[in-house]
C-alpha cells in the first residue's frame, strides 16, 4: 500500500507562487503526478514525473509556470506553482501509479491518491 499526503496549499494573490509537497509512505511507486479539481469541474491532469525525474509531463495550461520535481531519498514530490492565476484555483491532488507513457495524463492510470490541498488564487 501507498499513502500520500499533500501540504503547502493556501491563499495567494495572482502572480504569486506556492510550493506543494506530496509525502509518500509505504512501498515506492515509479510515477507520481499532480491533478487538480476546481469547483464544478472534473479533475484534470497538471503534471507528472518519472522515477528518475528525467521525464516530466505538463498540461498545456501550466507549462512554463509550474515545475514538478521529486526527492526519492525523502520519498517526496513537489510542484512549484509560479505566476499563479485565478483559474489555477482548485484542490490539488497527489497521485502515484504505473501509467503507460500514453497514460501519464489519465486519471484511471493512477492507483493511489492523497486527500488534496486547497489552492486559492485571488485576483
Amino acid at each position: 500500500q501507498v499513502q500520500l499526503a499533500e501540504s503547502g496549499g493556501g491563499l495567494v494573490q495572482a502572480g504569486g507562487s506556492l510550493r506543494l509537497t506530496c509525502a509518500a509512505s509505504g512501498r515506492t511507486v515509479p510515477v507520481m503526478a499532480w491533478f487538480r479539481q476546481a469547483p464544478g469541474k472534473e479533475r484534470e491532469f497538471v503534471a507528472a514525473i518519472s522515477w528518475t525525474g528525467v521525464n516530466t509531463y505538463y498540461a498545456d495550461s501550466v507549462k512554463g509556470r509550474f515545475t514538478i520535481s521529486r526527492d526519492n531519498a525523502k520519498n517526496e514530490m513537489y510542484v512549484l506553482l509560479n505566476s499563479l492565476k485565478p483559474e489555477d484555483t482548485a484542490v490539488y491532488y497527489c497521485a502515484a501509479g504505473r501509467p503507460t507513457a500514453q497514460g501519464m495524463r489519465v486519471i484511471q492510470e493512477y492507483d493511489y491518491w492523497g486527500q488534496g490541498t486547497q489552492v486559492t488564487v485571488s485576483s
